[in-house]
């Protein structure tokens, strides 16, 4: 597998530089130069797939031999150990399930793929792998647990300072050994600015070997892949051969991946693009205008970002061309108010809990259904966090149906390990040379 940078399509670097070295120099994002198509008979019959034998067709379709064949399939069984299923609600309404790996996160798909090849890749007696991640949320806890105790490696997590949930706050700041992290006083996007501006800083890299796990780490979009080829097949199981994904979004990078699905095969009827009102993409594919904005609180916090970094990956996936991806990206936002109506009309009508990001994805599909129904086409949207990381957002009587997983209870008795700094670069180059 060869990449580029979206930056300069003359570039050509190897997938373990890509991991590596994470970002170019020039600030863009790394893009495979080719993106073979899988064969028709396999996604014909991806219902006769497990999840972990779609993961790893699928990896080896990108990534070529990048890593042996043995080598993939062993590091895929480790990382994808657990499922992803499709929940019906009703007649072609359908969630997709991404909640059930260790940080009840949709993000361990690619943190715990991304950490393992991390580790494939290291060479003994090579210079430490210093990881850098900024969160709004998920993230974080997904990449400490993926990296917590890999040899040679140490990670630092920004996340911003009362802006994420408190299970989410525990599940990035509990952890210690090879893992720390960082309260900023600022937003996701302050955070996502100071871990780029330490990827171009000569000083940094000539000290530290640094590599992000940021979904603008090719290694964290291709595993993410994974569970729109295994959601179609569960489809399939149940006849069902038209799909339309609604995708709660931040980054980009989720729906990034269901782009980079469709370019391989996979066939989507539409994928909507559901945000809150950080509406910098809904805006775009409305007036053509793409303007990042600072990034608002709200209760889909881990979707606060006002200029989302994978979003020139999908322009660069269209390669500018803003009518064709008109044709396969709608997009719409909500608010709080409309985020909270929203859970609890699922929970009405469905004994359902979805959590605030989730909700959007599913009032976003049923906003959509309303001007494009089609009977003999599903609709899937995607539920990226567990409802017991938003404990503040429900109703006594929604919070009630929640059941609490054992290692949420667990982190209550575990102490809070957390440096404080601002969003100015010099307090965080500062922390990691050693100074503050």
């Amino acid at each position: 597998m060869k990449l580029y940078s979206t930056n300069n399509t003359l570039s050509e670097v190897s997938f373990k530089d890509a991991v590596f070295n994470s970002m170019p120099q020039d600030k863009g994002l790394y893009m495979p130069y080719s993106i073979p198509r899988l064969d028709a008979d396999f996604i014909n019959n991806l219902d006769k797939y497990s999840l972990p034998e779609i993961a790893f067709k699928v990896a080896q379709n990108l990534l070529g031999d990048s890593i042996p064949e043995a080598d993939l399939k062993a590091l895929i069984d480790d990382a994808i150990n657990f499922p992803a299923p499709i929940v019906k609600l009703e007649d072609n309404v359908y969630v997709l399930e991404l909640f059930h790996g260790p940080s009840l996160a949709f993000k361990d798909f690619g943190a715990r793929f991304m950490s393992r090849v991390m580790s494939y890749f290291l060479e003994p007696g090579e210079k430490q792998l210093d990881v850098l991640v900024a969160t709004s949320g998920d993230t974080g806890g997904a990449v400490a647990l993926g990296f917590l105790g890999v040899p040679n490696t140490r990670v630092t997590i920004l996340y911003p300072k009362g802006k994420v949930s408190g299970v989410q706050e525990q599940q990035l700041t509990t952890n210690g050994q090879n893992i720390r992290a960082l309260e900023v006083d600022g937003t996701f996007d302050d955070c996502q600015a100071l871990v780029k501006q330490a990827f171009v800083d000569d000083e940094l890299n000539e000290k530290f070997r640094l590599t992000s796990a940021n979904s603008i780490n090719i290694a964290r979009l291709v595993p993410q892949t994974f569970y729109y080829f295994n959601a179609y097949a569960q489809l399939l199981r149940q006849g069902i051969k038209k799909v339309v994904f609604s995708v709660p979004s931040g980054n980009f990078g989720n729906i990034g991946a269901g782009l980079l699905a469709w370019k391989m095969g996979l066939p989507v009827e539409k994928f909507i693009a559901a945000t809150n009102v950080n509406d910098t993409v809904p805006e775009f594919l409305k007036t053509g205008v793409y303007q990042p904005k600072p990034s608002v609180a709200t209760l889909s916090n881990a979707m606060d970002v006002g200029n989302p970094s994978n979003w020139v990956r999908i322009a660069d996936l269209f390669k500018n061309d803003t009518e064709a991806l008109k044709e396969l990206v709608v997009g719409f936002k909500y608010d709080d108010e409309e985020t909270v109506k929203a859970i609890n009309w699922v929970f009405d009508n469905y004994n359902y809990v979805v959590c605030p990001h989730t909700a959007i994805a599913w009032q976003a599909l049923t906003d959509y259904k309303q001007d494009h129904a089609a009977v003999d086409t599903a609709g899937v949207f995607l539920s990226t966090a567990h409802p017991c990381k938003f404990p503040d957002v429900f109703s006594d009587e929604v919070a009630a149906k929640i059941e609490v997983p054992e290692q949420v209870k667990e982190l209550e008795a575990k102490t809070k390990l957390a440096v404080a700094i601002s969003k100015d670069f010099a307090d965080f180059k500062g922390y990691l040379l050693g100074v503050n």
